[in-house]
């Protein structure tokens, strides 16, 4: 009996349609991560020190935890 695998991804050249669909697709991908960077930047220098503190964090934090990855 054949089985036809599509499960796995395709590899090689996709052609110029396909190249161009993947540097639309980093270009959106940077854009939404930077973007999301912004608003957590802002969410958090908007707080306090005591509410910074509250969540465990301090104001020096506050960078490295914007542009950290998700842990997802």
């Amino acid at each position: 009996m054949a089985a036809f695998d599509t499960t796995r991804p395709t590899y090689g050249t996709t052609g110029l349609i396909g190249r161009i669909g993947t540097i639309y697709t980093t270009f959106v991908a940077t854009l939404v991560q930077w973007n999301d960077t912004r608003i957590t930047r802002n969410s958090l220098s908007v707080l306090t020190d005591r509410e910074l503190t509250d969540i465990g964090l301090c104001r020096g934090d506050i960078e490295v935890i914007a542009t950290s990855k998700p842990l997802i």
